[in-house]
């Protein structure tokens, strides 16, 4: 996924920029303390308790964390150095605890990787006979508890690797090895990639390549379940925040856009169009939404329009290929799942809640692979 965080002045609709002069950089004293919501208090805090790895750009403001231990995941980023907006948002207390919880572990982190599907007839996170319910979902732990190895590492590059093994519903097992590269943009590749020239912006984008290799001695088929790589990034909510999901015109679009993963969304938090989804990313009601291939753009964003930030994340999208269904049941069609969703936190039925926060995930196909063939998804 190549994600892109801009500081600036933008309409939604529009997107339509206000040139601003650039501020000069305030020097950071050695003594100082970050302030918290800046990207120097987060990075203190996660150091505290991991080792983190931080690429930056030496010819801007530029940076963003990655824990290796945290299954190489961007934590957070910033455009305009520590004393910088933290993009990313984190789990103080369970981080701070040093401990794990049952069924998932929310660290935070603007660019995690994880193993699809979630539910169904071949989902990895749930046992081989049973329900589908929160007492008997559990993350496994290759994306949720264990380390990361690094592979190698430059001022703007860090490529990492694991090997495991995962059993899903059907009990088949599945060998593989993940491969995960990210990297720093310049300027000029997100000009490349997002058409935006960032001279009179704020900017910081990243790119995370990432790879499943069928290290065993059996192909992966469609009869015995397949796996996509699934990219999710965690935001923190504001009440003037707003999830935007684009995609294809279509007469049809309510067959192509799921909105009730847990329920029905009350109409005054969702808009839907024929060709655009917008959500409330206020971390204040639990609701997930989806898009279908075959109306999916390759982009997804959101706008806080209080801190005048616009989140955006470019993926592959191939309309013809499968794509896992995740949902909790038993499906009729286990491979015609969503390409892009978001998800809202709120609380729970319990009253408990994970965050508060908000999501934007992508997914890849689902491939069939024979033995030291890979899947590779670069969002």
């Amino acid at each position: 996924m190549k994600q892109l965080f801009l500081f600036t002045c933008l309409s939604i609709l529009a997107f339509a920029c206000v040139n601003k002069k650039t501020q000069p950089v305030k020097e950071v004293r050695q003594d100082s303390v970050p302030k918290k919501g800046s990207f120097g208090f987060d990075l203190a805090f996660l150091k505290k308790h991991k080792d983190v790895l931080v690429l930056s750009d030496s010819g801007s403001q530029a940076k963003i964390a990655i824990v290796k231990d945290y299954q190489a995941r961007v934590m957070t980023s910033t455009a305009m150095g520590d004393e910088g907006n933290s993009y990313g948002w984190l789990n103080y207390e369970l981080i701070g605890s040093g401990k794990s919880q049952p069924h998932f572990n929310p660290l935070g982190g603007e660019d995690r990787f994880w193993i699809g599907p979630e539910g169904g007839q071949y989902a990895v996170f749930f046992k081989k006979g049973d329900p589908f319910d929160f007492n008997h979902w559990q993350t496994p732990a290759l994306i949720d508890t264990e380390p990361f190895e690094l592979v190698s590492v430059n001022p703007t590059e860090a490529t990492f690797k694991k090997s495991s093994l995962l059993t899903n519903y059907q009990g088949y097992e599945f060998n593989f090895e993940v491969h995960r590269q990210i990297k720093l943009l310049s300027n000029d590749a997100i000009q490349r990639e997002f058409g935006i020239v960032t001279r009179n912006l704020k900017s910081v984008a990243f790119e995370s390549r990432n790879a499943i290799i069928n290290t065993g001695k059996k192909s992966w088929t469609r009869k015995n379940g397949l796996l996509s790589i699934w990219i999710l990034g965690m935001y923190n909510p504001s009440d003037k925040t707003t999830i935007i999901l684009p995609y294809e015109k279509s007469t049809d679009f309510t067959k192509k856009v799921t909105d009730n993963y847990f329920g029905a969304i009350p109409s005054d938090r969702i808009v839907k169009s024929d060709s655009l989804l917008l959500l409330k990313g206020d971390g204040r009601h639990r609701g997930k939404v989806g898009i279908a291939p075959t109306i999916a753009k390759n982009v997804a964003g959101s706008y806080d329009a209080g801190r005048h930030i616009l989140t955006l994340v470019k993926f592959d999208v191939d309309k013809s290929a499968d794509y896992v269904n995740s949902k909790w049941e038993m499906q009729k069609e286990p491979y015609r799942g969503d390409v892009v969703n978001s998800y809202n936190d709120g609380p729970l039925a319990d009253g408990g809640q994970l965050g508060p926060f908000y999501e934007l995930e992508s997914s890849s196909p689902a491939k069939e692979l024979k033995p030291i063939s890979s899947l590779n998804y670069t969002r």
